[in-house]
């Protein structure tokens, strides 16, 4: 479940959560079932269901700014 921790995400406008109007969201900790965030414009956290997470990456909605400074390169 270390697959995410510490990672860090850039928010796309089609992710329908981003109720904070952020532009990237930061993994705190995963457990089995659930992902916690952070999202840079707002002090509380979130919490997601793991396979909801991954369906935000798979449509795109969630770039990993690693991934995304290594394609600009």
């Amino acid at each position: 479940m270390d697959l995410y921790n510490n990672m860090e995400f850039e928010l796309k406008g089609s992710f329908i959560p981003n109720i904070s109007n952020s532009d990237k969201l930061k993994i705190l900790e995963v457990t089995e079932g659930s992902v916690v965030i952070q999202m840079n414009n707002s002090k509380r956290r979130g919490i997601f269901p793991l396979d909801s997470f991954q369906y935000w990456i798979k449509r795109n909605s969630l770039i990993h700014i690693g991934e995304n400074e290594k394609k600009t390169s």
